[in-house]
């Protein structure tokens, strides 16, 4: 309960006191228009049809914003902390049947504090609620691993997984299938699954397969992938009943199959994920090396032992071995992998010394040290930017509330004091995980907001609001969709991707003011004036400057001829 009660801590505190940045815009401003409209199977961005992931996640959104009253940044971010929670609850009980309650606990304690787990779970997208959803298939899988002949159980399963594809995508369902399927097959180690694949006659591999996989080969199974499938594909058919298209289904089809098999975008190298691992899991990552080869060693001791090690090695390896072979790559994709991380660290963390090999005992000192290291270096967050740092980034303001940062600055100091007198594992754990949750509280809960003040896109989307007045139909984007949801129109505001398009606007009088980003700027032929744009800071990079929007006031008489 305690690990519990400071995730939610950590999660829920100030949720909404940052204006929505990034990705965020898309899951507010798809609610909020989902709300003006009541049209609940239709997504749309600015009017446009936005149908790139399912309708779980927004509805889950719309739901809290009933409750609270108001569809804005806690209401957008709350379902992600309420699954944040979720995942925290269901990997003790996974780690707890898996090993014990110990294991559970420090399990949930990393999985909490890992940087990105934090950040993703007060985030407004589906990546932490895809995370519960597979966590929750394989809580229940695990509670009835030993059923042979399937049973009702299943259903749950794939019923579990339907409503987990409705967050992201097909990913709830081959996720846990992976998963499951992965580990079915090595649960006896793989000397008996090389021969029981191997060799023999077709027929006798086939039984063997078959035997090894009663969970999916029963009588149950089709039904429920009848079931699943139904309840997956109904808010598609409403939406294709309402709508008259198919383009909900086909978006299933481009941003799942298309894009894992012939990506069309967010092609990452081939060995991103080696490394990207290490920054998702700060600073717990600086375990990792010892927990992979604390694990693969404990494989060889003990048939209980291997079994127990065989699933939390398959959940690892699946997963980065499911997302590395995508074709599409991008950092935040491979989160899914932190929960069976997080129970490898555990278990090096909680390990006898004298059951670790020199390496594995080598490995944790190292990453112990590295920990240290970061602390230490957290301490240039007391020196004004100025005195240290080259110009633009001597411009950067010093740290925000310096008094509370010194206070959890002196807390790791003496969690790293405290460890340092008996460098048992388990001592090193507790140490790490005070040490990784005051950084986290005090990073979310005041450096972010206080990182607001010099956040552009609210401001920019206020000042818009007071300077065309009521003349909001005047307004339009040209290849971008501007700070829309801050906008908060009533109404779709047109947007223009061909210049073509814009000019016959303009020249019809349609288009008064226009937001584009200032790249932009040398290709429009019409003469404009400028009347606003995003606040730049010095240290801002010349791309970020280059993507500043800009509002301009055009006039219908000044527009150039229509371009063919």
């Amino acid at each position: 309960m305690v690990v519990l009660g400071l995730a939610a801590i950590l999660f829920f505190a100030r949720l909404g006191v940052r204006a929505l940045w990034s990705s965020e815009f898309r899951w507010g401003e798809i609610s909020r228009e989902m709300h003006l409209t009541g049209n609940y199977f239709w997504p749309t961005i600015n009017g446009r049809s936005y149908f790139d992931k399912p309708l779980g996640s927004y509805w889950l959104i719309l739901g809290v914003g009933w409750i609270i009253g108001a569809v804005n940044e806690t209401a957008a971010r709350a379902p992600s902390a309420f699954a944040g929670l979720l995942s925290i609850a269901l990997l003790i009980v996974i780690a707890r049947r898996l090993y014990d309650l110990r294991t559970g606990v420090i399990s949930a304690l990393i999985l909490s504090t890992s940087f990105s787990f934090v950040f993703f779970s007060r985030n407004a997208s589906a990546d932490v609620e895809t995370i519960a959803g597979e966590l929750a298939a394989l809580t229940l899988f695990l509670a009835h691993e030993d059923d042979a002949d399937g049973g009702w159980w299943v259903m749950g399963l794939w019923l579990i997984m339907a409503v987990t594809s409705q967050m992201k995508g097909l990913l709830g369902f081959a996720l846990p299938l992976v998963v499951i399927g992965s580990y079915r097959t090595v649960a006896n180690g793989w000397a008996e699954a090389i021969r029981g694949l191997g060799s023999g006659s077709l027929g006798a591999r086939w039984r063997w397969v078959v035997e090894r996989h009663r969970w999916f080969f029963n009588w149950t199974t089709p039904v429920a992938i009848a079931l699943a499938g139904a309840v997956y594909y109904a808010p598609f058919a409403i939406s294709q009943h309402r709508t008259g298209s198919e383009h909900g289904i086909y978006m299933v089809y481009r941003e799942n199959v298309e894009r894992y098999f012939a990506p069309f975008d967010h092609r990452g190298p081939i060995y991103l994920y080696l490394y990207v691992i290490f920054a998702l899991m700060a600073p717990w990552s600086a375990m990792l090396p010892a927990a992979l080869a604390h694990t693969h060693h404990r494989r060889k001791i003990g048939a209980d032992l291997a079994v127990q090690d065989r699933f939390a090695l398959t959940f690892f390896w699946a997963t980065f071995l499911f997302f590395t072979l995508s074709g599409s790559r991008r950092s935040y994709y491979i989160l899914p992998i932190l929960p069976p991380a997080a129970i490898l660290v555990a278990r090096v963390m909680l390990a006898a010394p004298e059951r670790m090999t020199p390496l594995v005992r080598r490995l944790v000192t190292f990453g112990f040290v590295v920990v240290i290291a970061m602390v230490a270096v957290a301490a240039l967050a007391f020196i004004p930017p100025h005195l240290f740092m080259p110009y633009p980034y001597s411009a950067l303001p010093p740290a925000p509330d310096r008094g509370v940062y010194a206070i959890f600055w002196i807390g790791s100091v003496a969690a790293i004091l405290w460890a340092l007198r008996d460098l048992r594992p388990p001592r090193l754990a507790w140490a790490i995980g005070a040490i990784a949750w005051l950084f986290m509280f005090y990073f979310y809960v005041f450096a972010m907001p206080a990182g607001d003040a010099y956040r552009t896109e609210k401001p920019f989307a206020y000042r818009i609001r007071a300077l065309i007045g009521a003349d909001t139909p005047g307004l339009a984007f040209y290849l971008n969709q501007g700070p829309v949801y801050y906008l908060g129109l009533p109404q779709p505001t047109p947007e223009y991707d061909r210049l073509a398009d814009l000019d016959r606007a303009i020249a019809g009088g349609k288009v008064r003011w226009l937001v584009v980003r200032r790249r932009e700027l040398p290709k429009l032929n019409f003469p404009y004036r400028q009347v606003t744009a995003e606040t730049a800071y010095p240290w801002d990079p010349k791309q970020h400057r280059l993507n500043a929007m800009v509002l301009l006031q055009v006039e219908p008489s000044a527009a150039a001829p229509p371009q063919k």
